[in-house]
């Protein structure tokens, strides 16, 4: 009897490591791609109904508007500082309203910058919202001075441009080159497009693929951003 006794508490004991096992997997696939966690950051509130997927959280329905007004009130009592922010909304333009939010944040003690942007995914009607924490780096002012147009080409031996003259658009695209990309003097990765985008004498290359990081390339040095949907929807290029 002692031994059936032993060997049932073994058994017991197997079955217990398994199921820590298999929970842990299951846990470091889910968080897998994610750079910051919330849910382990007290000061990091994770608005209700987000659900982790690998490298972003998910949510049924367009509620990008009710997440971004809830993390602008939200982070701030705790102690984030907000550094910029933008979104579909500032544009004027309704049929936008899907386009999503980015902004970033710092904060006393927190190395680094907490940066947040969410967005509708209208084909799977959902809201995809992504944390990140990113090096505190240095962005350098490219375009001083908007133009009344830009030129747009999607890949480099396009020999006609897509021309944007709508000047909100053309400053917000400005924004995202000037403040949200930050100067980048390490190694650039190879990406499967390259597209160019003139405003007046300077003209930037654009490297992006998918959901990798986007490199910009000039006469005045190399940016680097994080591969924002807003900026894809704004100048048409297609990773």
């Amino acid at each position: 009897m002692k031994k059936i006794h032993w060997l049932i508490l073994a058994g017991v004991l197997v079955l217990i490591v398994m199921g820590l096992f298999l929970y842990q997997k299951a846990t470091d696939d889910t968080y897998k791609g994610m750079t910051i966690i919330p849910e382990n950051h007290e000061d990091i509130p994770l608005f209700e109904g987000l659900k982790p997927r690998e490298h972003d959280y998910v949510m049924d329905k367009n509620l990008w508007i009710d997440i971004y007004h809830f993390y602008l009130k939200e982070l701030p009592k705790l102690g984030w500082n907000l550094e910029f922010e933008g979104s579909a909304l500032n544009d004027g333009d309704p049929d936008n309203d899907w386009g999503g939010f980015h902004s970033g944040w710092r904060k006393n003690g927190f190395e680094g910058e907490l940066y947040i942007s969410a967005y509708y995914n209208q084909h799977e009607d959902q809201t995809e919202v992504m944390f990140d924490k990113t090096p505190i780096y240095n962005s350098t002012t490219w375009i001083h001075n908007i133009p009344e147009s830009i030129c747009i080409y999607q890949n480099l031996d396009d020999e006609e441009c897509f021309e944007m003259n709508d000047q909100t658009k053309i400053q917000q695209i400005a924004a995202f080159i000037n403040d949200d990309a930050f100067d980048w003097e390490e190694e650039v990765l190879p990406r499967q497009n390259t597209g160019v985008i003139e405003f007046g004498d300077l003209k930037i290359k654009v490297l992006y693929e998918n959901e990798k990081e986007i490199y910009f390339q000039s006469e005045r040095g190399t940016k680097m951003m994080k591969p924002d949907p807003g900026f894809f929807e704004l100048t048409n290029l297609s990773p």
